[in-house]
Formats: structure tokens, sequence, C-alpha cells
């Protein structure tokens, strides 16, 4: 009897774990919403009843070197790209491609209402993460929609919008190194600058300007998990919206991103090859 119920056990406890891999699943949508952009969307774990929990929603928004129409470019680094190497992330996860030019912030809620539509998200927990090109778009998302982001994390970016006193209404994290070759960091000043001219308090803002750090450096955020739980720390429901206290951006920090994720195959990251020539050795 024992054993019989021992096997039943196993056999309910794969079938939970095999259910779980077939909801968290990464789709592409291509023409979907139209007159926005093409997207991937993560859709995380249902629960064991088989209902859908209210999830929280991640927009990615890649930098230049993506833009184009092949979908698969969204892969190569990011918040996509960080679950597929094994990063849990428990959020719907919006992964658009932009053809070229600035990020539209109009699109990106279109997409969002799209997602809101067919899935069961929390409206109070849409976040935006973002890289270069991705880092302004990030910037004027929140700018554009600062009753809609929870919390926004833009790296070496910038903005296009001419007002942003509506940036100090949103829970934001501005990072820019000093040594970036390919976005200046007098881009964010502006950005700080702007939001301390029109609050000199700032309260919602935390500007890291990190000295002697490249371009590159910052993508080490997407892999990291204190990232997400950063912006998981605030709601639209927050009294005053405060900020959360974030993690120290040390080198050592960022050093640690890629730790027990599946081999990065960009440069200054650990590839399967090297570690097969380090075993040969």
């Amino acid at each position: 009897m024992r054993t019989r119920i021992y096997i039943l056990t196993i056999f309910w406890t794969i079938s939970i774990i095999c259910s779980k891999l077939q909801a968290q699943k990464i789709t592409a949508y291509n023409d979907s919403v139209p007159n926005t952009y093409n997207f991937w969307l993560y859709t995380p774990d249902r629960t064991i009843d088989d209902e859908i929990e209210p999830k929280p929603v991640i927009i990615f928004l890649h930098g230049a070197s993506l833009c184009g129409r092949n979908l698969e470019m969204v892969k190569r680094y990011g918040t996509i790209d960080a679950i597929e190497k094994g990063r849990n992330i428990d959020a719907y996860v919006i992964a658009p491609q932009n053809p070229g030019g600035p990020w539209n912030p109009n699109k990106l809620m279109q997409i969002l209402d799209w997602v809101s539509d067919n899935h069961n998200i929390d409206y109070d927990r849409v976040y935006a993460i973002g890289m270069s090109l991705g880092g302004y778009g990030t910037i004027d998302l929140a700018a554009a929609y600062p009753d809609r982001i929870a919390a926004a994390i833009a790296m070496c970016g910038g903005s296009t919008v001419s007002d942003l006193s509506s940036l100090n209404d949103v829970p934001l994290w501005i990072i820019h190194g000093t040594a970036d070759r390919a976005v200046s960091v007098q881009q964010s000043d502006k950005v700080v600058a702007e939001m301390r001219q029109a609050n000199t308090e700032t309260p919602r803002l935390r500007y890291n300007r990190v000295q002697g750090m490249n371009h590159s450096r910052p993508a080490r955020m997407f892999y990291l998990t204190e990232s997400y739980e950063w912006l998981f720390r605030h709601t639209l429901k927050d009294e005053n919206r405060e900020i959360a206290p974030s993690f120290e951006l040390t080198d050592e920090v960022l050093q640690s991103a890629y730790i027990g994720l599946k081999s990065i195959k960009r440069s200054g990251k650990t590839t399967k090859r090297r570690a097969t020539r380090r075993k040969r050795k």
C-alpha cells in the first residue's frame, strides 16, 4: 500500500512539473497588434489549481544593435536571454523589437493593453527596463505614462521628451558610466538636471553615475536577480510611491550576474568553448 502511495505521489509531482513547464513559455507575436512592434511574450508559471494569478509585467527595451525585423535578434541579450539561460522571473515579459528610430511609448502601451486583454496581469505592477536606445525608451515611457509604470531601470540612455517633470512621480533608477563612448553620460545628466529643475529633491530617483564604467558593462543588470527584485518592490498602490532601497552597484555584484546561468557567448563572459579549453588544459 505504501509503495502504491509513493508511486502515485511521484506521478502527481511529475505531472505538476510537466504542466508548469508547458505553461511557462516564450512566444513570438508578429503583426498581432497593428501599427506597433513585433514582440516576444514570456508567460510565467500557472498555479497548481490551474487558475492564473495576476502577475507583474516587465517591458524590456533593447538597444540600437538589436533593431530590425528579425525577432531572434532580441534574444541576444537582456531579460528574455536571461530567462532562457535559467534566470527565474515570476512575471510576464514583453520584449518588443524596434525596427529603427526612437521607441514610441504609445505603441508600447498598445502592446501592454493587448497583453492585458489576453492574460491576467497585475495592473499595479508594470515595470520597464532598458539599455542604450532602450534606456531612452524606458525614460520616455515612464515620462509619458507615470500613472501606469510602477518602477523603471534605465541604463546608459537619455530621453527624447521635452518635459520630464512627470518622471518625478516614478521610482526610477538611472545607471550610466563616465567612460561610455557610445552614449555620453551627459545624456543621463541632462535627464537628472531636468528632473531636479522640476523638483530639487527628486524623491523617487536613484542615479548611479559610475566612474570608469563603459557602455556594455550595465548589461549585466539584466542577469541579476536583484534587479528584478528591486522592481517588484514597487506597486502603484504604494503610499507616496516611495522608492525602495537598492543594492550596491559594485564590480563584485556585476561580476556575479552570470553565476548559475548557462554559458554566455558574448565578449567578457564565459563561453562553452573557453570552458572546454580549460577542461582540456
